[in-house]
This record gives structure tokens, C-alpha cells and sequence, in this order.
């Protein structure tokens, strides 16, 4: 353990040293494997970042900064590609809003497609039926790229693409209305918060390219400790396509968060009967990642798995669960976590095992003062499947400074 930081080394013969800020948070046995595993690969450029909020995900944990140089893994971005956070303080204070706030979660959810049905397909009501004129401006701006993907990639094209643009999805993604906590009485601003990304085209990009590597591997002997390791090196035909693709993705996923941060704060204002005008402080941040940056001197690829950017003084969100705290932070961009903090409290049990564990009393009892779904189908998000989000951010204070704390007052979950 350094004395002038808080992360701890985990370093195993034969792999790139592995530095984890988990001090106060548990790190699982499996997660702890796949980051060895991620270790071991022979581009990783001098460590493994480990934020606090570090689970098992599918290749590589979620909460994992991996550099890399000559190569990528597509399994260690993930499928929900571009996937993050947008914030904006509005012009609201709390004693705006109405005591009972199930009014204006309902017109929310009317104002944004969630969840899913129909596994996707036609009459899916996480898509639109019809889509409205800022949708099609705004998919106008993708189009031209998107047709270049596919022309040459048409199994990419076999997705929701544009009928998903501005729509939430489901898991863990979710809309909120949060009041700043503790502030002053002239300073109780009403925030809205979300969390979405790339929504089925996204996932099939995702899945395409992972399934690309996997050729690869096996096209040139290539074993791994771990078969969702597949990577893509700088020489394949795929690298240059996977990194365009991906690109194109994370605009998406801006764009998706832009669209329904509008029609968000739209809803709020008709159903208040008031114009609802953002603040002067909005943030917006993917957490799914990968992009080329400089840390100790050399340019490398860095993927960010659940995990988001805290360069110095740049603005970031860290939500916590259904019912818990939320933060806007400030990154002190410290070099060893190659600029980076964690994207929220992170999963300490799997969705499975949250359903057997707790029971509809239990969900109500830890969201009791939210507006929210109380409901069988969202146990799997109860907040005690998740890590505590005061033990994370305790863990990664040479990583952010607190600039807001954020209380959730309404929560949309697909």
C-alpha cells in the first residue's frame, strides 16, 4: 500500500501490476481472476486501474481502466457501448414540486420509452412506434456513418438502430429527479439525472466485433487464460472498422442522452405548468468506453469498463442506487488511475441472487421516500444489491472531490 494513495497493488507473476482502489469495499474472487487474467495480456501498457466500485463482468470486470498499445479487446468495452451519464441542474427548487411526485414520474414515462417487450421486435414499447421529428433530425447527423458501417458490416444493420435514438432501455438504466442535499434554502436547485447508452445497436456492434476477435484468435492458434479476451490488434482488417464503429456508438449514446434529457425536462415542465430551463452546470460522461490518450508519456488505447473520466477539474457523475446518494464530482486527475473514477456503486450480488435474497417489503423499506417502482421485476436493482456508495466514494478521494450531493426523489427504471 502506497502511503500517499489509496490504492492496493495486486501484481502475479508474468503480468502487468494491477492497482485497485478497494480500500473499505470487497473485491470478489472472481473479479480479482478476471483482472489478473486482463493482466496477463502481452499490449497492457505499465498497469491496470481498478476503481471501487469493481465487479465481475463479462471478460473484464466492470470498473476496470485497461490501457492498452497495438490492440483492443471488444469483450472488455462491453456491449452497451457509449453507455453513460447526463446531469443538469434545472431551474426548479424543491418547494416547486408537488407532494406526491407519482404525477410527474407518470409524465415521464410517457415522454421516454423504457423497458422492453416483444424481446426487441416489432411493438416493442422501449422503442418508438413513430418517430418523432427530433428524432429523425437527430439520426440525421448518424445516418451517413451508420450506412458506411453497415455497407460493410450488414449483419450490424440487423438491429433497433433509429427507433431506439431517445429511448431508456432497461437494467440498470434509469431517469431521475434528485434535490441537492444539505444545501442552502436559496440553493435547492432540483437536478435531473440518466443513465443510458447505445440500445441495441450498440450491443449488436458490441457482439459483432467480440465474435470478430474470437475468429481471430482461433484463426491464428491465439490461447487465452479467458475466451472473451479475444483482442484485435492494430494489423487486423477488423481493428480500424471495430474502432469506427465504436466511435459512432458513443455519438449515439450522447445523442440518445441529449434527446430524452429534453423531452425530460419537457414532461417536468407541462406537468408542473411551468418552463423548466436547465442551469448553468450540466454534465454529460460515458462510462463504456475506449479512447486514445497520453498517460506516462506514451500515446495508448484506454478502455474504460464502468468507469469515467475525472481529468483535472472535468466534471463527472457518480450515481448511487435506487434510493441512495448521488454526486456530481470534480476529477483531481491523479496519474495513477490514469485519470479516472469510478461509475457508481457497483453490483455487490448478482441479479439473480438479489431476487432470491429480497423480498417487495424489503425493496420498499430501502427506497421509502422515492418515487419509484415497487414491484417483483425490479428487485434484481433493489439498493442493497449494490455496494455502499459512501464506502466507494470514501475509497477514491485522491481520485474526486464532491461538488454536489444529490438526493433521489424520483426514479424511473425500465
Amino acid at each position: 500500500m502506497s502511503e500517499n494513495q489509496n490504492f492496493e497493488v495486486i501484481h502475479e507473476p508474468g503480468g502487468a501490476p494491477i492497482k485497485a482502489w478497494v480500500r473499505g469495499v470487497p473485491l470478489e474472487s472472481q473479479a480479482r481472476q478476471q483482472l489478473v487474467n486482463v493482466a496477463s495480456l502481452p499490449f497492457i501498457f505499465h498497469h491496470v486501474a481498478v476503481m471501487p466500485d469493481v465487479h465481475w463482468g463479462m471478460g473484464a470486470t466492470i470498473g476496470s481502466v485497461i490501457p492498452t498499445i497495438g490492440a483492443v479487446v471488444p469483450a472488455a468495452v462491453g456491449v452497451d457501448l457509449g453507455c453513460g451519464m447526463a446531469a443538469v441542474r434545472t431551474n426548479l427548487r424543491g418547494e416547486d414540486l408537488p407532494d406526491s411526485l407519482a404525477s410527474v414520474r407518470s409524465a415521464i414515462e410517457a415522454a421516454v420509452p423504457h423497458g422492453r417487450t416483444n424481446n426487441g421486435r416489432p411493438g416493442d414499447k422501449g422503442a418508438w412506434s413513430e418517430l418523432l421529428p427530433e428524432v429523425e433530425v437527430a439520426w440525421a447527423g448518424l445516418d451517413e456513418r451508420f450506412r458506411a458501417i453497415v455497407a460493410k458490416h450488414p449483419k450490424i444493420g440487423q438491429s433497433n438502430s433509429v427507433n431506439h435514438l431517445g429511448t431508456l432501455g432497461t437494467g440498470n438504466h434509469f431517469i431521475e429527479v434528485c434535490l441537492e442535499e444539505n444545501a442552502p434554502s436559496d440553493s435547492n436547485f432540483v437536478w435531473v439525472m440518466l443513465h443510458s447508452g447505445s440500445r441495441g445497436i450498440g450491443n449488436r456492434i458490441g457482439t459483432y466485433f467480440i465474435e470478430r476477435a474470437k475468429k481471430h484468435m482461433e484463426r491464428w492458434f491465439i490461447q487465452l487464460p479467458d475466451a472473451d479476451l479475444a483482442y484485435l490488434p492494430e494489423s487486423a482488417e477488423e481493428f480500424g472498422a471495430y474502432v469506427r464503429a465504436v466511435g459512432w456508438a458513443q455519438d449515439f449514446a450522447a445523442t440518445n442522452r441529449a434527446l430524452m434529457m429534453r423531452r425530460v425536462l419537457a414532461a417536468i415542465g407541462t406537468e408542473l405548468g411551468r418552463s423548466i430551463e436547465p442551469q448553468e452546470i450540466a454534465v454529460d460522461c460515458h462510462h463504456n468506453y475506449i479512447r486514445k490518450e497520453t498517460h506516462f508519456g506514451k500515446s495508448v488505447w484506454i478502455t474504460r469498463k464502468g468507469a469515467v473520466s475525472a481529468r483535472q477539474d472535468e466534471l463527472g457523475i457518480i450515481p448511487g442506487s435506487m434510493g441512495a446518494r448521488s454526486f456530481i464530482v470534480r476529477g483531481k486527475g491523479n496519474p495513477e488511475s490514469f485519470q479516472t473514477c469510478s461509475h457508481g456503486a457497483g453490483r455487490v450480488m448478482s441479479r439473480g441472487e438479489a431476487q432470491r435474497r429480497f423480498s417487495v417489503a424489503d425493496h420498499i423499506a430501502a427506497t421509502a421516500g422515492v418515487e419509484c417502482r415497487k414491484d417483483a421485476d425490479v428487485i434484481d436493482e433493489t439498493p442493497a444489491a449494490y455496494k455502499s456508495i459512501e464506502a466507494v466514494m470514501a475509497a477514491q478521494s485522491d481520485l474526486v472531490e464532491i461538488v454536489h450531493t444529490l438526493r433521489q426523489v424520483v426514479c424511473v427504471k425500465g
